[in-house]
């Protein structure tokens, strides 16, 4: 029994600092989504997002690179935020596995 007490502890660890590593790096990404509005004719992009009670928008810009940049780090923010779930969940059965045993 200490064996298997012995792994799911160090797997608990594990599962903390990953968690800690992927909030960290979802600190430096952008939150919120990309929305295009048009302007007599012209088309000008902003990041869209809440902060508390407020939407708050940004300018973007009209460049394709400055787009591409921030869809995909929204892209990346949103695989970080599903892995985080993922091993949330996993935590949550290690708690379970350890009140078993």
């Amino acid at each position: 029994m200490s064996v298997l007490l012995t792994l799911l502890s160090r797997e608990e660890n594990r599962n903390k600092k990953m968690i800690a590593e992927y909030n960290r790096e979802l600190e430096t990404l952008p939150k919120g989504s990309i929305k295009p509005k048009k302007v007599k004719g012209k088309v000008y992009y902003y990041l869209t997002f809440r902060d508390g009670d407020k939407v708050i928008t940004k300018y973007v810009g009209k460049d394709e690179e400055s787009l591409i940049t921030i869809r995909e780090q929204l892209t990346r923010r949103k695989q970080i935020e599903e892995i985080i779930k993922k091993l949330k969940e996993e935590r949550a059965q290690i708690k379970k596995l350890e009140a078993v045993l």
